[in-house]
């Protein structure tokens, strides 16, 4: 019984040796998925992401970084217990597996929750990379959104943590006044992203203002993440820490909601 044992904790530490390779950047896709946006709005973010996924522009910048592949897991949130992973953790270095990706990512509808938890969800993408099984120089979580955090830590706490452990933040602030409320937004998210949320070298922000931008708007951050392409950058916005911000504004509305939905 004890060799039966050794041999499989030898077997086990052999995989996670094996599967511990190197990739230019280990991505986290984290998609909002709050009761503000309806069934509509989260199939094109689906469909955004899986078009961006098998678009030449992104293959190609994948093929050119020093290893030739990336590891990239997605997941959905909505309030600070509501974290569904659609992908786990993969490896794309080719069409083929961007492909699997994009399987994954239309085999099942998504699913709405209540709140908006920008924190949590930063937290959880955290958790997301110290679990990955490779290793990089590049660690990013990609996250969108289309209302501030009203739900959870203080977003400026969470996001200060994460650039101390070397990650970067990059947001994608939806500014598309759609779904089945707009109680809770501000008409400045893409600011708001900017001052409170995105964090780390090169960080950035890319605003939608409308949802037929969404699927060019991900191709585009995309190649710019993978290979910081200087020709065919989106509008982006960048980090711009002296500009005074209130990053509770989210949680100020939700506090002075009595005369709203208990939507998001």
């Amino acid at each position: 019984m004890r060799t039966a044992l050794v041999i499989a904790a030898l077997a086990t530490a052999g995989a996670g040796a094996s599967a511990a390779e190197p990739v230019d950047i280990e991505l986290v896709l984290a998609v909002d998925v709050s009761l503000s946006m309806s069934p509509a709005e989260l199939g094109i973010q689906r469909d955004g992401y899986a078009a961006a996924l098998l678009d030449k522009a992104v293959l190609d910048a994948i093929a050119g970084g020093a290893y030739g592949r990336i590891a990239v897991t997605y997941f959905e949130w909505a309030g600070n217990t509501s974290h569904q992973i659609v992908v786990p953790w993969t490896i794309i270095a080719t069409r083929s597996d961007a492909e699997r990706v994009v399987s994954r990512l239309t085999a099942n509808p998504p699913a709405s929750a209540r709140r908006t938890s920008i924190s949590s969800a930063l937290e959880f993408g955290a958790d997301l990379l110290a679990e990955s099984p490779f290793k990089s120089a590049k660690r990013v979580i990609d996250i969108s959104g289309d209302g501030p955090n009203n739900q959870g830590t203080p977003v400026t706490e969470i996001r200060d943590q994460l650039i101390e452990q070397g990650i970067i933040i990059n947001g994608l602030p939806l500014m598309t006044n759609g779904g089945y409320s707009s109680a809770y937004d501000v008409p400045d998210l893409d600011a708001y992203y900017s001052n409170c949320v995105i964090g780390g070298p090169g960080s950035f922000v890319v605003p939608v203002n409308d949802w037929e931008q969404f699927p060019e708007a991900i191709r585009r951050k995309l190649v710019l993440e993978l290979a910081a392409a200087p020709s065919s950058r989106p509008p982006i916005i960048y980090a711009q820490a002296e500009t005074p911000y209130d990053c509770l504004i989210g949680e100020k509305i939700w506090r002075n909601r009595s005369w709203m939905w208990d939507s998001r």
